[in-house]
């Protein structure tokens, strides 16, 4: 297969420092099979969603809102958005609500005049999709229950997971009823002390939902031969193990879109991005 004529450009958040040294490393391994690869990295998901749609890049690693942001823009504009890749990881996940061990609440609508700790206010895991959670119960959250929205670095869409850190501290304090995290640092949690062990338990589970995708406008030339490239990255690789490590998974996948209805059904509920995308007309 000829080689492209010019880089194959990803766009990326810079949520954490580690950014760096995976896209670096993802940069080496695409070099060695001959296929051009380069990176931009962005402060928050907008920006980088908003230059996919200039044409200034050929993928980009969505977050989940990024994602939804990303197809109905294009949709929008006549384009057509792709999800053509996602981490084994990035499917099938859960956020818990959590009370204190000793709390007398049973379901959520026993939350009902209290108040839950939540992440960012973009966070689809922390925030979005829990909240989701709570209004199909018919509560309305900010109305039926008090919000605290714990919004550390706002934009990157609730990566960086601080949000969650702090929504757990609030409930550790008592100055909240319940806090929402994503299920799978539920467990890191407790080993890192954020959450004593035996003091929480889960109130409610949400709906089964996906993370982040690799997503394409239209159909760049080299997007088969990019995908291939990150479906061959083998965990038993040990030049490719450690990045795989960093971003969190054994194997990429092709991506899906179904799994992001919840997060669909939050952000039309709360009119998340409604203020956003009428910008992007």
């Amino acid at each position: 297969m000829p080689r492209p004529a010019k880089p194959f450009v990803l766009g990326a958040v810079a949520y954490d420092a580690k950014v760096v040294t995976i896209w670096d490393g993802f940069r080496a391994f695409f070099e060695r099979a001959g296929f051009p690869f380069d990176y931009v990295l962005y402060s928050n998901y907008e920006a980088q969603v908003e230059a996919h749609l200039r044409g200034e890049l050929d993928v980009a690693w969505n977050s989940p809102l990024a994602w939804l942001e990303t197809e109905r823009a294009a949709r929008q504009q006549g384009k057509q958005a792709h999800a053509i890749a996602m981490r084994d990881t990035d499917r099938d996940l859960t956020s818990v609500i959590l009370v204190a061990v000793d709390d007398p609440a049973q379901t959520l609508a026993d939350l009902r005049d209290r108040s839950i700790g939540v992440g960012a206010s973009d966070s689809p895991q922390a925030t979005l999709i829990p909240l989701e959670a709570i209004a199909a119960t018919g509560l309305h959250p900010g109305e039926d229950l008090r919000v605290v929205r714990h919004d550390v670095l706002v934009g990157k869409h609730g990566d960086h997971i601080g949000g969650e850190r702090d929504a757990l501290r609030a409930l550790v304090r008592g100055t909240v009823d319940a806090a929402a995290i994503i299920d799978v640092n539920h467990l890191a949690f407790q080993r890192e002390g954020t959450i004593p062990l035996g003091s929480m338990r889960i109130l409610a589970q949400t709906g089964t939902y996906d993370h982040c995708n690799m997503t394409v406008l239209g159909a760049p030339p080299d997007a088969p031969r990019f995908a291939e490239l990150l479906f061959a990255m083998s965990y038993d690789d040990p030049q490719v193990r450690p990045l795989l490590d960093l971003e969190g998974l054994h194997q990429w996948l092709p991506g899906r879109t179904e799994g992001y209805a919840l997060l669909a059904q939050a952000i039309d509920r709360f009119g998340t991005i409604a203020d956003w995308l009428a910008t992007q007309a």
